[in-house]
């Protein structure tokens, strides 16, 4: 009895200094569960005129930050209350969101800023505010990514330069709670995790992970050196050598008519292929003067159907066996080839080496996007140092929110799955849209097409084999990339095109 109280005794012991260091290890934490008022400063920019609401996470009592409307730029600033250094130890930046409304064209991504010193004022927040890292989804077109950026200063120049995390994750199609963690060793390493799974590892100094990359190459092309003229590039050359037969018809043609063909029995030479309509009549509002001479609508004409053909016959084409086509020498090896020119390389003037990111402290958090679609939530941010604390947050409040929304989910989709008729009905309504967006936006066409035959096979396989319904295809809208110059959805996000719904024409005869 008394090893089994000392044990326990223990056992308490470890839970208290664990939560101690849980405590010790957090340096800012947010769960919205209080009216953010006083602690979160929206800008006061006039392009920033999206409403932020303190809102209940749908289906749940869980507060967070919500962008209540659509089509508006949004900017919110939380000040830590001292700077977060980068360079001591792990650091761990994790938020859960959850895109309610779904997210078509728009970001969801959190800004973590340097120090006012550097050139920003809450009252002020917007996309020009200096930041240390960007991260979280960005979506629109074909930009679908979680982002991770690096706005780290060129130890040579001072320029400070944004370094994109290459192949990043993507972002989940569905309207559930996600939670997103970065984690920052000390040993330069970055882990990219999505509800807890890792998607992405990078080395801040790879070339691989990161463009452009922080370190520069240590050497580049030459800019002064310049191709000899005499350097023959060709690999393969016309045969000098080579003559053209003398039975080579440059001339004869690809098609020619097929002198065996026969016009078919019972095929009506005086009969036209399309006839007026007999039953049409000219409408009681027609104006010849306004509209022109009205012309009754053609049609197929019946005596056809049963015949062979209509109007005049003519003999059928047929490849040409005499046809070669112009006539080109064969190509041989070069003998003077010297192979694709490149400058020669010379060292990098602006090559430095870097033992460890200089990274710029966090002194702010930050929220500055712009989005199509409202009901976008933000909960639960978190900044630590140790990533077991944010491991801890996720079991806590991120994952039992997702388990019940997740089986609601589920729930929804068996009743919908129930009615084999009401599934198919839902999936014709699906490709209609998207065939009226496509019509309203010819630049996603490749992109619905795509989307219709997925939706198609989708259906073929779900009567065949049964099975729980696919994840809804998203719409790809336009193309959104981010470059060097911070240019995210939100920035690159355009007023879909409107066409007025034009009535057919009166059919008229051209004059």
């Amino acid at each position: 009895m008394g090893r089994f109280a000392l044990l326990l005794l223990l056992a308490f012991a470890s839970l208290q200094l664990l939560c101690f260091a849980a405590d010790d290890d957090t340096v800012f934490y947010e769960s919205f569960d209080e009216p953010f008022d006083g602690r979160w400063i929206a800008s006061d920019k006039d392009d920033y005129k999206g409403v932020w609401k303190h809102s209940k996470s749908e289906g749940h009592d869980d507060y967070g930050l919500l962008v209540s409307e659509k089509a508006r730029k949004y900017a919110i600033v939380n000040e830590l209350d001292k700077p977060v250094s980068l360079k001591d130890g792990s650091t761990v930046l994790q938020f859960e969101t959850r895109l309610q409304n779904g997210l078509e064209c728009g970001g969801a991504y959190l800004k973590f800023l340097r120090p006012q010193e550097a050139g920003w004022k809450p009252k002020e927040f917007d996309n020009e505010s200096p930041y240390s890292i960007m991260f979280g989804p960005d979506k629109c077109g074909g930009t679908n990514k979680v982002h991770f950026i690096l706005k780290h200063k060129n130890p040579k120049s001072g320029e400070y330069i944004e370094h994109h995390l290459k192949s990043p994750p993507s972002v989940p199609s569905d309207k559930l709670t996600h939670v997103y963690t970065a984690i920052l060793k000390p040993d330069n390493e970055v882990k990219i995790l999505v509800d807890g799974e890792e998607k992405k590892k990078a080395n801040f100094l790879s070339a691989d992970d990161f463009e452009p990359p922080l370190v520069p190459a240590k050497t580049i092309p030459d800019p002064d050196d310049k191709k000899p003229e005499d350097w023959d590039e060709r690999a393969k050359i016309p045969d000098p050598s080579a003559v053209k037969p003398d039975d080579w018809d440059e001339d004869a043609p690809m098609e020619i008519e097929d002198e065996d063909a026969v016009k078919p029995e019972g095929w009506l030479d005086d009969e036209p292929e399309e006839i007026d309509d007999p039953e049409a009549t000219k409408p009681e509002d027609w104006d010849d003067e306004e509209d022109g001479e009205w012309e009754a609508p053609k049609i197929d004409n019946p005596k056809c159907e049963a015949a062979p053909g209509c109007g005049e016959w003519k003999r059928p084409m047929k490849m040409n066996p005499a046809y070669k086509g112009k006539w080109s020498a064969p190509l041989i090896d070069n003998p003077n080839y010297k192979g694709i020119w490149k400058p020669q390389e010379i060292p990098n003037p602006d090559y430095f080496e870097l033992d460890q990111p200089e990274f710029e402290p966090i002194a702010a958090i930050g929220i500055e996007i712009w989005t199509m679609q409202d009901g976008i939530l933000f909960d639960n941010i978190l900044i630590a140092k140790n990533d077991m604390v944010a491991e801890s947050y996720r079991e806590t409040t991120w994952k039992p929110k997702f388990e019940v929304e997740k089986e609601k989910q589920k729930a929804e989709e068996e009743a919908t799955d129930s009615d084999g008729l009401s599934g198919f009905q839902k999936k014709k309504l699906q490709i209609l849209d998207l065939i009226e967006k496509a019509e309203k936006q010819p630049n996603i066409t490749i992109g619905v097409i795509v989307s219709i035959v997925v939706i198609n096979l989708t259906v073929f396989f779900k009567l065949i084999f049964g099975g729980k319904k696919q994840p809804k295809v998203e719409k790809k809208s336009e193309v959104a990339e981010t470059s060097n110059n911070q240019t995210t959805s939100g920035e690159k996000a355009e007023e879909e095109e409107k066409e007025e719904a034009a009535a057919p024409r009166r059919r008229r005869r051209d004059t």
